[in-house]
């Protein structure tokens, strides 16, 4: 990092106050935190966090470049199926997904509100706690919620049935064994909450998890609900945001791929009107629909709910259907189930509300 601060490309006016603070070089900032470089170079919150997401990754090519290199296909098509998948509890979707919601990627899940999107967050959070004698990867689980829709509770009720279920599958004596530590208050307990207010404080969020992440390595799940609630405010230059979010966007993709974690960020979805028709279609823009892995966008068609797959490389596009439950995330009871351990038997009763918005199924 011997790369000198006026060489870096920045603003101009932020070059000027970084150099006036004393910053000659980038190897001065990269160790710092934002609210500190706020403070000392006298720029905005969103400068300091986008200076420190520049260097960090103008610097992290340079430090997977060899590592990188050794690895062949064969090397690299084993490591990914050695990292598994998360499971949903809902048979239908894990399939189309491939096995569940794979780690080392980053899968948005997109939707209209009271669809389900927060919901099947919280399955998944819970579900990354399995143990591996059932299938599971037993990890840990940071959620950010930036909307205020997280509810402990209902993380309970799921977590309860998640270990309801367990029990009964279990038979051998590391299964018995397994579940004296697989309780609601063990999953509780490996689930960290984060709140964001605004998307200063989610970005400086994402841009301390590295260091959270070495502290914390058996997190394998990390949830952003949602992406799109904290940049669809208080933005008057949209190629800033485009900006600030393809940065995000990257940062994401390497924490999945080094820390061999599953990303899972949700998006709200926005009127576009064509030819004189509209339709609801994911928000954040075109650009945005390219940064993640994958793309799940949960719809309604009538009184049904109905998850799509648009966007993989290596499933099918496929939709299915799907309900919530009391228990959780499951299959709608038409659906056919596996008797497996990434699918739990549907509880009657449904913790949902009815369609507010209109169909989604042309999206």
């Amino acid at each position: 990092m011997y790369r000198t601060v006026p060489s870096l490309p920045l603003a101009p006016s932020v070059k000027v106050k970084l150099i006036n603070a004393g910053f000659q070089v980038a190897s001065d900032l990269i160790d710092m935190r934002p609210l500190q470089l706020c403070k000392e170079a006298g720029i905005s919150q969103e400068e300091a966090v986008e200076v420190l997401q520049m260097l960090r990754d103008d610097a992290q090519p340079l430090q997977q470049r060899a590592p990188s290199a050794s690895l062949t296909a064969l090397e690299l098509l084993q490591q990914e199926r050695t990292l598994g998948s998360v499971v949903s509890f809902c048979s239908g979707l894990d399939e189309a997904l491939g096995g569940g919601v794979p780690v080392g990627k980053t899968t948005e899940i997109c939707g209209a509100p009271g669809v389900g999107k927060t919901q099947l967050c919280i399955q998944l959070a819970v579900d990354v706690q399995i143990p591996v004698c059932f299938g599971g990867l037993g990890g840990k689980a940071l959620y950010v919620d930036t909307e205020g829709s997280f509810l402990v509770q209902r993380v309970a009720d799921v977590a309860e049935a998640a270990v309801q279920h367990c029990t009964l599958l279990a038979e051998d004596t590391e299964q018995k064994q397994a579940l004296e530590e697989f309780t609601v208050e063990k999953i509780l307990s490996h689930l960290f909450l984060v709140r964001c207010h605004d998307y200063v404080e989610l970005l400086a969020e994402v841009y301390l998890l590295p260091d959270f992440l070495s502290q914390h390595p058996e997190v394998r799940l990390i949830v952003i609900d949602s992406i799109a609630f904290p940049f669809r405010h208080d933005f008057e230059d949209l190629s800033q945001r485009t900006r600030l979010l393809n940065g995000l966007a990257q940062q994401l993709i390497q924490i999945a791929t080094q820390h061999s974690a599953a990303v899972v960020l949700t998006n709200q979805m926005t009127t576009r009107v064509s030819s004189g028709q509209s339709k609801l279609v994911p928000a954040l823009g075109e650009s945005w629909g390219h940064a993640a892995t994958q793309r799940l966008i949960l719809h309604w068609d009538g009184l049904r709910r109905l998850a799509s797959l648009y966007k993989s490389p290596s499933q099918m596009e496929s939709t299915i259907q799907y309900q919530i439950t009391v228990q959780g995330f499951r299959d709608a009871p038409d659906e056919p189930r596996h008797a497996d351990s990434s699918s739990v038997s549907s509880a009657s009763g449904n913790y949902s509300k009815r369609p507010r918005m209109e169909d989604l199924s042309g999206v």
